[in-house]
């Protein structure tokens, strides 16, 4: 018979219409990888210059003390010695007329100032301090306000009235920038005139109660810890200022000092040797300051010629005159630390060296980034967190200049040097992400204020102190966790009920349960995480005991009634084999699921001491009962074994008995002895771990929180379930029908027939199953959003909550900005959760392929 023709040409355009559908697939994927690649790869790309300007400035015998740059990097305002002020242009170099500090003929002879706000202090040679601001203040005006004769500075865009920066924004309004300059009475801080060589200052307190502190060194190397107070009278408008002063102990006379600091609050001080030598002063007490600790913070033979905070005053970047960069942290130590606060000085992070002694350092304030210059002319931009050097920087065609100062811009986008001739060199520069590097996102890393590295994710806080933590090994941990507890939970009950509906029960039965089965399928996971995180955790929390003692309870229930049924008269069996017998197997679950409810006060003092939140946590009871109980499955089998290989012909004998009632008492015998065997065995093996400290507690089981791992167990095994089953069950009756009947017509019960013929005949069927329900777990988002309390740790603990990579994108996306670190961050996340999902398919279908090789010439 001759196939029509219509019928070939729906053949072949079905044939093309699949090739295209599966290229078209396939070019998705790889389209939506190569998309997720180039929103991640400027997170590795590092930095570049933009440019880079010199200039000379007015240059007189007095040491340039500080430096500042305009938010715009427009502007530098450079502070010598004598209180002058140089400010210029930084792109051309031209020179503007501020005011300057008006220091009546005398010289700083120390100078600190404030990171932000642009406070500062002068301390002289006659032993006195002045206290003053220097502030770069910008407005907005309309164009017509702008003075009509501004001179343009180059092609920049700006101008300037000689005085000002002028620089256009839009059509109708000017930024306008310029220098303001204020300056407070000496105070006379040393008792007999001495200069004082090294100073700090901080303003901290509230508005209502502003404070300023500062910590002087003299030449005679006495230090003393300053508080100035000032509260106001609502009613009168009165100001009271309170001025502490108190002498810090400890110091040798005529210690040379390389620097200062003091943390805003006032309770800490540092004072570095310029041998290496760091005092630590606690002053929390300020009228009675001590010296906590004394530690030597450069190796060998080395100088302190830097010592700084990084924005938050939790790391010390200290440099010295080898090229080293170093990071401290105060930590808390051990017993083995003797200092009078309990904390330490630790060096967590040893920076790449530069070729020669560092000179100078400036610090972002807005980051972890900041900026060190050394005596050969190298300017480097680091950062803290990552331990990266972000940029290297050098001028052009000049010598070695031995830097004065350094300044990072405010947007850590430029940084300006000044060296001793006068002469500012300039970049500008852009690098979007220095937090990240493959350490700092897959490997350990050692955090402000945490005792040692560690994997930790925390993109954000409310203050620009804060260090991102932006490690994803936390998220792909939860990820694992939520689909490992998940499959446990889902895998057993979803294959049993795949067995059971496709070689036990009537075929009536399974039309209803398997469209039932499917349909659960089509839940929204949304209502899922809903009814998880407010119906079922409460309850969960509520009835733990019961829950848990669920676990054992139940299989054992059904044993029990499985054992009950063979006792049965075999006519009774074959007249209830269908529906009253799946009648039975959910009532069976559902009296041994109350008693477990009804019983659960006894067992909770049974096993978990009254008290199952307190035993948890280690305060209460022993952990020899439970852990009884979770050794009770694999003894059994092992007693199982045990048995069967060394009684096998006798018990063997019993069960072939010809009269099925002592046949079905002997089975039954048989598995009460062993559960009894092995509950004895279990309970003697339990309490030699306990007696050698191997307690459950502390890892699996721990701390108590209502949002767990548990219950998105519970919630997310509910959505896997019906795709395992479906497809397992699919597969399992896919087996050729003569191999069961050759199976069974050899002799072999149902149950031997489904789990040594059909099973590993369906293997390749059932693995595929369990592996799409894998994918449906670690993909899975509003679940674990919902239900898993959101908190990216890493541990194993059943009771405790976690953060998956997909629930991480879920929360933290809409609030990113585009382009940020985080927003790359989160792409990477995804990109991440594809590859481990490729790679997991990838696996499965080898072993897929394999399996169904094994079976095909069946």
């Amino acid at each position: 018979m001759k196939t029509a023709k219509s019928v070939i040409i729906a053949d072949k355009t079905a044939d093309w219409v699949i090739r295209v559908g599966g290229l078209a697939v396939i070019f998705a994927v790889f389209g939506i990888m190569i998309f997720l690649a180039q929103v991640v790869v400027p997170l590795f790309t590092g930095g570049h210059v933009q440019g880079q300007s010199k200039a000379t400035i007015t240059h007189g015998d007095q040491k340039t003390l500080f430096d500042v740059v305009d938010e715009y990097r427009a502007l530098s305002v450079a502070v010598d010695a004598s209180g002058a002020l140089k400010a210029f242009h930084i792109k051309t170099g031209t020179p503007l007329e501020v005011p300057s500090f008006d220091f009546g003929g005398q010289a700083a002879t120390a100078f600190a100032n404030t990171l932000s706000g642009g406070y500062v202090g002068f301390g002289f040679g006659d032993g006195t301090l002045r206290l003053g601001r220097l502030v770069l203040r910008v407005t907005i005006i309309d164009k017509a306000d702008a003075p009509a004769d501004l001179k343009p500075l180059g092609k920049s865009g700006d101008y300037t009235d000689g005085s000002a920066l002028y620089t256009p924004i839009s059509e109708t309004q000017t930024r306008r920038t310029v220098v303001q300059v204020e300056l407070g009475a000496a105070q006379q801080i040393t008792t007999n005139n001495e200069a004082i060589t090294s100073l700090d200052y901080r303003v901290g307190g509230t508005a209502e109660r502003p404070s300023q502190s500062f910590i002087t060194i003299d030449n005679k190397g006495i230090g003393r810890v300053t508080r100035s107070e000032t509260k106001k009278n609502f009613m009168t408008g009165k100001e009271t200022v309170t001025l502490t002063t108190s002498e810090l102990p400890g110091l040798k006379e005529g210690v040379v000092v390389s620097d200062v600091l003091m943390t805003e609050k006032a309770d800490q001080v540092y004072i570095a040797e310029k041998s290496g030598t760091v005092y630590r002063y606690d002053t929390r007490d300020f009228d009675n300051p001590e010296l906590a600790e004394t530690t030597d913070v450069a190796l060998g033979d080395v100088n302190i010629n830097v010592f700084g905070f990084l924005i938050g005053e939790q790391s010390i970047v200290v440099g010295g005159s080898d090229g080293s960069v170093n990071i401290y942290f105060r930590l808390p130590g051990d017993a083995a630390v003797k200092t009078t606060d309990g904390f330490h000085l630790v060096r967590t992070k040893t920076l790449e060296p530069q070729p020669g002694a560092i000179v100078a350092m400036d610090v972002s304030q807005r980051g972890k980034t900041f900026a060190t210059a050394d005596i050969e002319g190298n300017v480097w931009l680091r950062h803290g967190t990552s331990e990266q050097v972000l940029l290297r920087l050098k001028p052009q065609d000049a010598e070695k200049p031995l830097y004065e100062t350094l300044a990072l811009a405010p947007r850590q986008n430029a940084v300006l040097a000044v060296d001793a001739k006068g002469n500012a060199f300039a970049w500008d520069f852009e690098v979007p992400h220095p937090e990240t590097t493959l350490k700092t996102i897959f490997g350990k890393v050692w955090y402000e204020g945490y005792p040692e590295p560690t994997f930790t994710w925390q993109s954000s806080a409310s203050t620009d102190a804060f260090e991102p933590k932006l490690s994803l090994i936390p998220l792909i941990f939860g990820t694992i966790k939520a689909t490992v507890y998940s499959l446990l939970f889902a895998v057993p009950i979803a294959l049993g009920a795949a067995v059971f509906t496709s070689e036990f029960v009537h075929a009536k039965v399974r039309a209803v349960v398997k469209p039932t089965m499917e349909m659960m399928a089509s839940l929204p996971s949304v209502v899922l995480g809903f009814i998880a995180a407010l119906v079922l955790a409460p309850i969960v929390e509520t009835w733990i005991t019961a829950v848990m003692m669920a676990f054992f309870v139940i299989p054992l229930g059904l044993f029990f009634g499985a054992y009950m049924w063979q006792l049965t008269p075999y006519q009774f069996q074959l007249r209830y084999d269908g529906l009253p017998k799946f009648v039975g197997i959910i009532a069976t679950l559902l009296l041994f699921g109350y008693l477990s409810y009804a019983a659960g006060p006894v067992l909770e003092n049974m096993f978990f001491a009254s008290d199952f939140k307190a035993w948890t946590n280690g305060t209460v009871g022993s952990g020899t009962p439970f852990t009884a109980l979770v050794l009770l499955p694999v003894v059994f089998i092992g007693v199982w074994i045990a048995a069967d290989r060394f009684a096998g012909s006798q018990i063997t004998a019993l069960l072939r008995s010809d009269n099925r009632l002592n046949a079905g008492l002997a089975d039954l015998a048989r598995w009460v002895f062993t559960l009894i065997v092995g509950g004895i065995i279990s309970y003697a093996l339990a309490s030699v771990l306990t007696a050698w400290g191997i307690d459950v507690r502390g890892g699996v089981v721990d701390t108590y929180v209502q949002r767990n791992t548990l219950v998105v167990a519970f919630a997310m095994g509910f959505a896997v379930i019906p795709i395992i089953y479906t497809i397992a069950e699919d597969a399992l009756n896919s087996v050729p029908e003569h191999l069961r009947a050759a199976s069974l017509g050899c002799g072999a019960t149902p149950w031997q027939t489904a789990t040594a013929v059909i099973l590993p005949a369906a293997m390749s069927g059932v693995f595929a199953a369990i592996m799409v329900g894998m994918g449906r777990a670690v993909g899975e988002t509003m679940i674990v959003v919902m239900a898993a309390g959101n908190t990216p740790l890493i541990e194993w603990n059943l009771f405790e909550g976690l953060r998956a990579l997909s629930a991480n994108i879920a929360v933290e996306l809409p609030e990113a900005v585009r382009d940020s670190t985080l927003y790359r961050m989160l792409f990477l996340a995804a990109l991440t959760l594809f590859v481990m999902t490729f790679v997991v398919n990838t696996l499965a279908e080898l072993v897929r392929q394999k399996f169904r090789k094994r079976t095909a010439q069946l």
